[in-house]
């Protein structure tokens, strides 16, 4: 049997054999051997609102339209109530613009920019806790079972992790099923996208849980709370301020999840604990991924 995902499961699954994202480099091994690998691509992507210039993001270059509503979206110069009345990319300028029904101005929040400690130098402009003392998320529930089960078939897919590396994957899902597998060099972006497609297919936040392979950091943690996503999951470690965050917004965060181990350190009250850890199989070390990705 296969130990891959059945990638028809997914609404979009990673292609990691599409020719523009990565690139065959040939170089020497530790024994000064010929060697050939594949490493990804980065490539500038600017963004546009209406005809004002916002930012330009390094990134991997699928999905350009997703990342660039996400983006506005989650840096709140778009609102999920706004009239979005097209999304034009030009691949060959490497743009992408976004227009609205009605004129936008976010003069100030652009004077004001936070570098975060994202991959590929994550930037977010204005407060970044902008907007949380407004989030109220919903109380829904998951099972320890859909948990064991969506880390299961996320670190079987292929992937251009597993293809490449030097990424980041996000995935959103619901239940045991993961839905929609988004990759980039930041995972800032990946997130990104994954709020973009949410807004063009008018998806539900309540009954999500988001999956990422990098660190749960604050700006990971505000990410999924002003998407309205209740339960934040990783394979990898937390920061402090992102714990606080999310007890703050009673978001559900879980990380260091390997095998039958994981730690939820915000959120308690949403898990059912309907399976034993004991009956879970341990994590083949040939299925790792790196955790703690330098970024």
């Amino acid at each position: 049997m296969s130990e891959a995902s059945d990638l028809a499961d997914y609404l979009i699954a990673p292609d990691p054999k599409a020719p523009r994202l990565t690139r065959a480099v040939v170089g020497t091994d530790q024994f000064g051997h010929p060697t050939e690998i594949s490493v990804v691509e980065e490539r500038p992507l600017t963004i546009y609102l209406n005809s004002r210039e916002i930012v330009t993001a390094m990134t991997i270059g699928d999905y350009p339209e997703y990342l660039a509503l996400g983006f506005l979206l989650n840096q709140g110069m778009l609102k999920p109530t706004d009239d979005v009345t097209r999304v034009d990319y030009d691949e060959e300028l490497e743009v992408v613009v976004v227009r609205t029904a009605t004129e936008t101005n976010h003069e100030e929040k652009l004077k004001k920019k936070t570098r975060t400690s994202g991959c590929a130098v994550g930037t977010v402009f204005g407060d970044m806790m902008e907007g949380l003392e407004n989030v109220t998320l919903p109380q829904s529930s998951i099972r320890t079972s859909d948990l064991y089960a969506l880390a299961h078939k996320i670190n079987r897919t292929p992937s251009l992790y597993l293809e490449a590396g030097a990424i980041h994957g996000t995935v959103l899902c619901q239940g045991d099923q993961p839905l929609v597998y988004m990759e980039d060099v930041g995972r800032h972006n990946a997130v990104d996208k994954i709020a973009g497609w949410m807004f063009q297919e008018q998806a539900s936040a309540s009954d999500k849980v988001l999956y990422t392979t990098g660190r749960l950091t604050s700006e990971m943690v505000i990410k999924c709370a002003l998407m309205g996503i209740p339960v934040l999951a990783s394979r990898s470690g937390f920061t402090a301020w992102g714990v606080e965050i999310a007890r703050q917004v009673g978001l559900t965060l879980i990380g260091r999840m390997r095998g039958q181990r994981f730690v939820c350190l915000s959120g308690e009250d949403r898990l059912l604990r309907d399976v034993d850890p004991n009956s879970v199989p341990e994590e083949a070390r040939k299925h790792g991924r790196k955790s703690g990705a330098k970024t």
